[in-house]
């Protein structure tokens, strides 16, 4: 196909330029986020744990099942909606982001491209209404060498027992449908590797020990015990033995949720010191009317604005049916630099402020700091990313 018939095909939009419905959707968010979100941010950071009021809200929004079917109880819209409410829910709390980015790029998602019929039937209308969802694929051993998991699945004729130990699990405390990933054969690496819906009432399972965290504090990080624990024959989520695909494809997606998440705290590290320095004064002056504060101000608009053009990029081409995964990887390292120096400027700006809890730029540089880490870290994509750009993609 020559360039002119590929531009034919797909005319790429304006990458910040949103469409009249993605505009409302976005200014729904945000007077969600302003009005729902930010009276809660102190508390639940200082009790590490989402208020329940909040959560029953984002399912009464449908924020929990933006990408669903409608047949099955959800929104039926675009992944770039998802990434639009991500983006704005970090712009105001990260944990309540993150809570509602797990749910809709990872757990939703993998149901939705690998689950059988009955599976789709069973658990995204609960999904949809109040069920929340975890991944669970990081083990002590296994982070990002995701395929050398030791957690084992045993087929035991009429069920799948599995006994392991999960760690790093997002929404781990809130959730009710967990996606585990589990080798049938340890000796068949990877292609042994096997996805399960597992609930949190089947026998042998059981949420352990909740993480103390640096940042994102209100989203629970809890270990998994699995402990012969019992799974229909018909939980299982795509082929036995073809986990690894499951867990690739929907992460791929999910680093761009991790990106708008991280775009989000960015935008409010910034809009923090933008009205900061306007209201501070030293030497008679706004402290905003100094060149050296203009300068470093300008420095951060830019960085915000090129990250949430790699982030909606990669959103854009993933509904537009177009590869995306050096772009997903691309804005998932870029945007958490981003985030970070960003939120570290804004201390700087706020002065002895800026360092202590009854302002909020601390608390969005310690938000800022796992973006780096979380569903494939720094190094990782720029693994990717030299992969792709060294073999011509």
């Amino acid at each position: 196909m020559n360039a002119a018939a590929m531009e034919q095909e797909y005319q790429r939009p304006a990458l910040t330029q949103l469409s009249d419905e993605e505009e409302l959707f976005r200014a729904s968010i945000r007077e969600f986020a302003e009005g729902e979100v930010r009276p809660r941010v102190e508390k639940m950071d200082h009790d590490a744990k989402l208020d329940p009021e909040l959560i029953a809200q984002c399912f009464d929004l449908g924020l929990m099942a933006i990408e669903t079917p409608e047949e099955y109880g959800g929104a039926g819209s675009t992944f770039f909606n998802a990434i639009l409410a991500i983006e704005e829910l970090a712009r105001i709390d990260a944990s309540t982001s993150v809570f509602v980015d797990v749910q809709n790029t990872l757990v939703t998602n993998a149901i939705i491209r690998y689950g059988t019929d009955d599976l789709k039937k069973k658990y995204l209308p609960q999904m949809a209404a109040s069920k929340v969802g975890a991944y669970a694929l990081s083990e002590a051993g296994s982070g990002s060498d995701a395929f050398a998991l030791k957690t084992r699945a045993v087929d035991q004729g009429d069920h799948w027992e599995i006994t392991g130990q999960k760690l790093w699990i997002t929404n781990g405390n809130e959730a009710g449908i967990f996606i585990i990933f589990a080798t049938i054969d340890p000796a068949a690496g990877y292609r042994g590797i096997t996805a399960f819906v597992v609930e949190k009432e089947f026998a042998g399972f059981a949420v352990g020990k909740k993480e103390d965290k640096l940042g994102i504090r209100a989203s629970s990080t809890t270990e998994l015990i699995l402990d012969g624990c019992k799974v229909p024959k018909e939980n299982v989520l795509g082929e036995i033995g073809k986990g690894y695909k499951v867990s690739i494809e929907t992460l791929n997606e999910g680093r761009i949720g991790i990106g708008a998440q991280m775009v989000g705290i960015a935008q409010g590290a910034y809009e923090a010191a933008l009205k900061y320095t306007a209201e501070r004064e030293q030497f008679g002056h706004a402290i905003n009317q100094f060149q050296a504060i203009q300068f470093q101000l300008a420095e951060m608009a830019i960085d915000v604005e090129t990250a949430r053009l790699l982030v909606y990029n990669a959103a854009r081409l993933k509904d537009a049916g177009k590869p995306f995964l050096k772009e997903a990887a691309m804005a998932k390292v870029y945007s958490s630099r981003v985030a970070e120096r960003v939120a570290s400027k804004a201390i700087e700006l706020y002065g002895g402020y800026g360092y202590v809890k009854d302002y909020p730029v601390e608390k969005y540089w310690r938000d800022s700091k796992i973006g780096a880490i979380y569903e494939g870290t720094s190094n990782m994509q720029l693994q990717t990313i030299a992969k792709l750009i060294t073999s011509g993609k």
